[in-house]
């Protein structure tokens, strides 16, 4: 049955554009058929001869549903643990924390997790996320067995379980074992989603960039390649003094990625290398908080051209959520950056940005796009009196002004 949303407001476009008065048309296979204003959408559905149920949107501002852009689900069971530990002991894929704990917990119960953790994401509205899948294939199987039964849509970026040390020069290419599993991993997942520069080295950097690429060059393939880089100064350093080079400059020199997943402490060099080379750029600022590592410079990744999306990083660090995430790096950057970032800018970063750089039908309204939709009540107390339709989303909005959350067309909570 396709669906009629009248008298509404809507952030259109890629631009977010604010509009009142709007009818919006939703097909039954989820996708937005048409958006029309005030003037133009008199009775428009009357001789459509479908079968259309008619809702009444005067409460509501209606925006694209949010992305998370880079998320780490399968350590939702160590939800808090070592908070005091540092940066290495709690995430280093070779010795850490969540590493050991991956490793010794039951299946089922890291099953039961991600799949809670999933529902939670899509009651805060969001409604498409990015999963850097540790564990090879069956790390993907796992997910997607968790998640079978829930509508939230997910894009997994596998890797295989083999680290290295780049000042090794003895053990420096993946396994001939660990080549055959990165061949299958590659066909069942969304694509590839590398620990860090710093655990590869050039010639498996190489190694990875390859078997990418063979894939890639099929007709209308959407896979992506991810990696980590430049979140902690520590790591940093120890790229320099080991390879005369940025984690940012050997990823784009050997790798060439879709995605750079922190760049917390990039230097401007890296900034301009970045947007160059029209990598896209994912911060999580309150992952990197809860870490101290550091705040990433917004202002001048945007002043250089880089398209920023936003993610929330582990959940046994932080909690999936994009309104605080938004709400934090408006308000961190404001304190650290020489000039405002515009809070249209921001919320861009968990809608339109996160579509175009994952390559998703989603992100935005307009015709022709996914369904995936967010109804905000602009009468709730927390928003009123509304000067500032952007600013009051980023830092006053919550999960109760939320009322309803459209994915593919079907309401997941909540009706008008």
């Amino acid at each position: 049955m396709a669906t009629i949303i009248k008298n509404t407001s809507v952030l259109f476009g890629k631009e977010l554009t604010f509009i009142k008065n709007v009818t919006i048309e939703i097909s039954d296979n989820g996708i937005i058929k048409k958006v029309l204003k005030h003037d133009e959408n008199k009775e428009f559905w009357k001789n459509d001869g479908e079968n259309i149920k008619i809702l009444n949107g005067e409460r509501f501002l209606i925006l694209p549903g949010f992305i998370n852009s880079h998320v780490h689900i399968g350590d939702s069971i160590a939800k808090d643990i070592g908070m005091n530990l540092g940066f290495n002991e709690k995430i280093n894929p070779k010795y850490g924390l969540k590493k050991m704990i991956l490793e010794r917990t039951n299946k089922e119960h890291l099953k039961t997790f991600i799949k809670n953790s999933s529902i939670e994401m899509l009651r805060k509205g969001i409604c498409t996320f990015v999963d850097f899948r540790e564990n090879g294939v069956d790390g993907i199987n796992l997910m997607k067995e968790s998640i079978k039964d829930i509508p939230i849509k997910s894009i997994i970026l596998g890797r295989v379980e083999q680290y290295f040390d780049i000042n090794n020069k003895s053990m420096n290419k993946l396994q001939e074992v660990n080549k055959k599993e990165l061949d299958k991993l590659i066909h069942i997942a969304d694509g590839i989603g590398l620990s860090g520069a710093n655990e590869n080295t050039k010639r498996v950097l190489i190694q990875y960039k390859k078997t990418f690429e063979k894939i890639k060059t099929k007709k209308g393939n959407k896979k992506l390649l991810a990696v980590h880089a430049a979140e902690s100064k520590e790591s940093m350093e120890y790229s320099i003094r080991f390879t005369k080079k940025t984690e940012v400059e050997r990823v784009i020199h050997f790798l060439k990625p879709d995605l750079i997943v922190h760049m917390t402490n990039a230097n401007i060099k890296d900034i301009k290398l970045v947007a160059k080379n029209k990598i896209g750029v994912i911060l999580c600022p309150r992952a990197n908080g809860v870490l101290g590592v550091g705040i990433p410079k917004v202002s001048k990744m945007l002043k250089e051209g880089c398209k920023i999306a936003l993610g929330s990083d582990n959940i046994m660090l932080n909690s999936p959520d994009m309104l605080k995430e938004m709400d934090y790096l408006w308000k961190v950057s404001h304190a650290n950056e020489e000039e405002q970032i515009d809070p249209k800018e921001i919320l861009k970063m968990v809608t339109v940005n996160g579509a175009e750089l994952l390559k998703l039908n989603s992100g935005y309204i307009e015709e022709g796009r996914e369904a995936d939709l967010l109804f905000l009540d602009k009468n709730h107390i927390n928003l009123q009196p509304i000067h500032n339709i952007y600013a009051s989303i980023v830092h006053r909005a919550n999960y109760d002004s939320i009322k309803s959350i459209m994915i593919n067309g079907k309401f997941f909570s909540g009706v008008l």
